[in-house]
């Protein structure tokens, strides 16, 4: 499951919207839909103010390619 999935099934959960989301989060809308979409390319900063709000913890995975 990647990252735009994890936010909007977690979203879902709780029962929240995405501009509650943005709100709690401090970001714009517009960033929660293109990270939903797939679209951009959201910092480490707006990645852990958006988990935070969803009650999630961050895991890193690393993969090697070759």
């Amino acid at each position: 499951m990647d990252f735009r999935e994890v936010v909007k099934e977690r979203r879902g959960v709780l029962g929240i919207s995405q501009l509650d989301l943005a709100e709690m989060a401090g970001i714009s809308l517009a960033t929660i839909k293109d990270i939903e979409r797939g679209a951009g390319n959201p910092s480490m900063k707006t990645v852990t103010r958006i988990l935070e709000v969803l009650g999630l913890e961050i895991q890193f995975r690393i993969r090697q390619t070759t």
